[in-house]
């Protein structure tokens, strides 16, 4: 099933996501890898593709995991979590419609 994966930031995040950077997008090219990840990004701060020093307010990933509990796991063990970037994480149901 797959499962939606959406993270607040804490407030001016941007250089603890930079230092994290590269281990989280490691876990989600694993999960593309293994055919699982359906879509993952941030969410700007601004309306702009590209928001510089105003950075991200937080970020969106939906994803096929075998239960509610196994998304759980997996998003707890984010580096943006370790790092302190997200304030708060919610994981739920996603049933995809379209396209």
């Amino acid at each position: 099933m797959l499962y939606a994966v959406i993270s607040e930031d804490v407030e001016n995040s941007l250089s603890l996501r930079k230092t994290a950077r590269p281990a989280h997008l490691e876990r989600l090219e694993q999960l593309k890898a293994q055919g699982r990840l359906v879509l993952a990004g941030p969410c700007p701060a601004i309306d702009s593709n590209d928001p510089g020093e105003a950075g991200f307010s937080g970020s969106i990933v939906i994803a096929e995991f075998g239960s509610l509990e196994a998304a759980q796991v997996w998003a707890d063990a984010d580096p943006y979590v370790a790092a302190g970037v997200y304030q708060s994480v919610s994981v739920k149901p996603f049933k995809k419609v379209l396209p």
